[in-house]
């Protein structure tokens, strides 16, 4: 929060920031254009030296107008500077061909988010995922992503997996080097990321996938592919039906990435529903990235604008949270925190609860 508490730009800065905002589509398809086209590696690849127009016309086989307008929109932007007729790349252009985390971001609002924004406003209104249209026809997101096309359905695994990827081998431990967990119930466990890893890290788990249908069978694929049968089991079940009781038996209950995906009201039924199945002595652990317990600017606005994918297009009614609305549906399920790790891959906390003592 402590990024957002005062506003220190002056007037000069804001009527940019402003003009920026209002060019922000323009902005992107530039920017991921002079990306895809090769015009940015080009460039980069010149060095010192530069590239005139013509020469990088001749490098990517482009018309020449359709790359002298993005050039020139290229400078507005800060990708390229131009000095005696040639254009060197920024900084801000290496990020864009380089940094996985900007290139991961950017296929994700072009191929899965961009057309669906354009209904952003009758989502808030609605509180209904009117973006979804663009992508197919489903309640959610989630009933369609084994439906999504091969390049979209990349692009979305590719956002979802690459924090989870960061974030697991640092919460392996957490998990499992001081807690004797032989069976683990895995909600929302989509692929089957978590139960992968987990088997891998401990020999002697056995994990359950708990999930929609339709997320089991990409899920039963790889561990069929890893041979990995013996080692986990799948429930399939539509976590939103609250007539649906959660399985018991479970040493611990792990949910990552997953809460998010819902709303307050729901998130406090799923909680509950895990409270009546768990054992007075089980665990609870929910790994999630909230937008307030970030050590970077940077983050916190990924977090936040990654919220209005939820809003447009996932299911109309959920967001990265703020770290305080989340932790009061714990309180309302019944849970307590009892321990709360920080700063766990690019952006997440762990968070460890138990039933609250009578």
């Amino acid at each position: 929060m402590q990024f957002f508490s005062t506003d220190n730009t002056s007037a000069f800065e804001s009527k940019h920031l402003a003009q920026v905002i209002a060019f922000g589509p323009v902005v992107f398809q530039v920017a991921r254009v002079m990306r895809n086209s090769g015009i940015l590696k080009a460039i980069e690849d010149s060095g010192t030296a530069g590239l005139t127009l013509d020469a990088i016309v001749e490098k990517v086989n482009l018309p020449h107008y359709g790359v002298r307008v993005l050039l020139e929109s290229g400078l507005g932007i800060g990708l390229v500077i131009f000095n005696e007729g040639t254009y060197k790349t920024t900084k801000t252009a290496h990020f864009i061909l380089h940094d996985p985390l900007t290139n991961v971001n950017m296929n994700f609002i072009h191929d899965v988010n961009y057309k669906g924004l354009f209904h952003l406003e009758e989502s808030i209104k609605t509180g209904k995922p009117a973006g979804l249209q663009e992508l197919g026809n489903w309640p959610t997101i989630y009933e369609g992503l084994s439906q999504l096309p091969p390049h979209i359905q990349k692009s979305w695994f590719g956002f979802d997996h690459f924090f989870s990827d960061t974030a697991f081998p640092q919460t392996l431990p957490h998990i499992y080097d001081h807690n004797k967990i032989k069976n683990l119930l895995d909600v929302g466990g989509n692929t089957g990321k978590w139960a992968i890893a987990s088997t891998q890290y401990n020999k002697d788990v056995h994990i359950t996938i708990m999930d929609l249908p339709q997320q089991l069978e990409m899920a039963k694929a790889r561990i069929n592919e890893l041979v990995l049968n013996d080692r986990v089991s799948f429930h399939p079940v539509n976590i939103l039906d609250e007539q649906q009781p959660f399985p018991k038996g479970f040493d611990a209950i792990w949910m990552s990435q997953f809460l998010d995906c819902f709303s307050e009201d729901e998130i406090v039924s799923i909680l509950k529903r895990c409270h009546a199945a768990l054992d007075d002595d089980g665990y609870v652990y929910i790994l999630e990235a909230f937008w307030d317990k970030q050590r970077f600017e940077t983050a916190a606005f990924c977090l936040q604008q990654t919220s209005i994918y939820f809003t447009a297009l996932a299911n109309g009614n959920s967001q990265m949270y703020d770290s305080r609305v989340f932790i009061a549906c714990i309180d309302k399920a019944g849970f307590e925190i009892v321990e709360e790790t920080n700063d766990i891959g690019l952006s997440h906390t762990l968070l460890k609860c138990r039933k609250c003592s009578e």
